[in-house]
């Protein structure tokens, strides 16, 4: 009898060692990670699987990540840091955003926490991180909008046009001509609620037009850019004002020629890198406009788990990580490190046309907006808005530009905003 519960009690024993051996690890620590950025379900299973379960598994630091549109975003963080009690530990979101969070007391200065060894970020994008003698945060991703093209549109591009440098007006003769000869219209854009057009709208075609995304909203030359696009519409793919992504429309062939963020284009090349190519985004009477847009990571003043937290910043930006986001969701790196690694495929395709646009000879540079605070969600719509009433439904463009400009410039006066460059 004795001899059986020894016997008893050693597999009793050694099925406990199982156990402990199979079960899942246990996070000491949670981390609340909000972030503005990769809210495409897609991109935030990507990030859940690919980054932050493995970082869990080896640190046993839990990361609940929140991924939310701007206005929603800066609200919570503003009413945590009224109420002076912090349930963010990190966060991510564009540059743009930093200067209001900084008038409201809520980034902490990170210079004098540890160093990020085995990383050199890129200074400028340092730079752009302090504000007030302060760095508040810690450059993260840099994307920017591309146009992207199956190799069977460059049978129709217009006679003698160079494809790194194309032209507004070449692009409507382009897609002009795809339309025409293919019976069908073979040109588009992420139109939709949650696409990126507005983007182009403000970013791209009124600098590119005007010289300015904002001061001339409402003028001669803004009216000529309105003309453009009623006249580009009409062969311009119908789903163009529902797409969100213009990836699946590529791969279906729906359409051919396209502009989009990089991130979401990038999986159609990722997939097919033969099929397409990509090229910088069309110049117009003032130059070749293009977004560049930098994402950092911040953490806020009272962030309860600040050990955690720095750790999790160190996991964002470690070059790896880096190059590991870089295939897996289209935004490029932030260090040289991970820059250096040359890409094959998609990357390639996607590294080279970004490097042409930013190189351009007549290229415009354009910021986001910046000292919108929790209204920065108010700016896009009054470019898609205008678009829809222009474009899509008919409206005269003289009165609706006098209607929408209003708008716009209420916005501005009223939170103090600069207009963004140009």
């Amino acid at each position: 009898m004795k001899q059986r519960r020894i016997l008893i009690l050693m597999i009793t024993a050694a099925v406990a060692t199982v156990a402990l051996l199979v079960l899942p690890v246990v996070a000491k620590t949670q981390v609340f990670f909000a972030s503005t950025q990769f809210r495409p379900i897609e991109e935030q299973q990507f990030i859940r699987d690919e980054i932050l379960h493995p970082f869990t598994e080896k640190t046993a630091i839990k990361v609940t990540m929140l991924n939310e549109d701007y206005g929603p975003f800066i609200d919570r963080l503003l009413a945590e840091a009224k109420a002076k009690k912090s349930n963010t530990d990190v966060f991510g979101t564009l540059h743009g955003d930093f200067p209001d969070l900084l008038a409201n007391g809520i980034p902490q200065d990170l210079k004098n926490l540890p160093a990020l060894p085995g990383r050199t970020f890129i200074p400028e994008l340092v730079k752009l991180g302090q504000m007030n003698g302060q760095q508040v945060y810690i450059p993260w991703t840099q994307a920017t909008y591309l146009m992207v093209a199956n190799k069977k549109a460059l049978a129709y591009l217009p006679t003698g046009v160079e494809l790194n440098a194309l032209t507004y007006e070449q692009l409507l003769q382009w897609a002009k001509n795809m339309h025409e000869q293919t019976g069908g219209p073979k040109f588009g854009f992420p139109g939709g609620p949650k696409g990126l057009f507005g983007r182009m709208l403000h970013g791209y075609l009124y600098p590119s037009y005007t010289g300015h995304q904002v001061q001339k909203f409402n003028s001669p030359e803004g009216i000529e850019l309105w003309k453009y696009l009623k006249e580009l519409f009409k062969y311009s793919h119908p789903s163009s004002v529902i797409y969100e992504s213009m990836s699946d429309p590529l791969l279906l062939e729906e359409v051919w020629v396209v502009w989009d963020h990089t991130a979401r284009s990038s999986p159609a090349l990722r997939e097919k890198p033969d099929q397409f190519v990509a090229f910088p985004s069309p110049a117009g009477p003032k130059g070749r406009a293009f977004i560049s847009v930098i994402a950092g990571l911040g953490i806020p003043r009272g962030a309860k788990n600040l050990e955690e937290s720095w750790k999790l910043i160190d996991l964002f930006t470690q070059p790896e990580t880096q190059v590991k986001i870089l295939k897996g969701t289209g935004f490029f790196p932030t260090t040289y490190e991970a820059i250096n690694y040359v890409p094959e495929g998609a990357l390639k395709i996607l590294a080279e046309a970004v490097t042409k646009q930013a190189g351009a000879t007549d290229g415009i540079v354009t910021l986001l907006p910046v000292g919108l605070g929790n209204r920065s969600g108010e700016f896009v719509p009054i470019y898609t808005d205008t678009f829809q009433a222009i474009v899509v439904q008919g409206r005269p463009i003289e009165t609706t530009l006098k209607r929408q400009e209003a708008i716009l410039q209420k916005l501005f006066a009223e939170t103090g905003a600069p207009y963004p460059q140009p």
